[in-house]
């Protein structure tokens, strides 16, 4: 029994590390639970999701602006169908395109916030949908990352 509870603690510890090392955070959407990778610097912006064949159902990429504009994210080398969230620097979703098809071909579409948003998040497609998750709906721990 000891060795079991020695184990647990470890893989505990390990998951905190993991989530406490500014590589990923934990969110709360309308009580789903998200765990998000951060794409914080230039060139994990430019890449984001590409070339992934597929993400867990309760993770995304969460992109983490210094400054508040509008955004515009296109598709491509995206390998997988995504729901793309624009975010305020409130934490409250502002726009919402579902289930954006990858890009074949070029010229890609772009995605536009329409509205200036310091965060993006990429789930898996059709996420919203299922979880009832829509403009207006607040991100709960999105606002610990704002000294990032």
């Amino acid at each position: 029994m000891k060795r079991i509870s020695f184990l647990m603690f470890f893989i505990l510890l390990f998951f905190l590390t993991l989530l406490t090392q500014s590589k990923f955070n934990v969110i709360f959407i309308n009580n789903h639970k998200f765990i998000v990778e951060l794409a914080l610097t230039e060139k994990e912006h430019e890449s984001g999701l590409m070339f992934r064949k597929s993400i867990p159902e309760d993770y995304g990429m969460l992109f983490v602006y210094e400054d508040i504009d509008v955004r515009y994210f296109w598709m491509k080398n995206t390998l997988i169908y995504l729901d793309i969230i624009y975010i305020d620097s409130d934490g409250i979703i502002q726009k919402i395109y579902h289930n954006v098809e990858p890009c074949k071909q070029e010229p890609c579409k772009l995605y536009s916030s329409d509205v200036k948003i310091k965060y993006v998040l990429e789930l898996n497609g059709n996420t919203c949908k299922k979880m009832k998750i829509k403009t207006g709906d607040k991100v709960i721990g999105i606002n610990l990352l704002s000294g990032m």
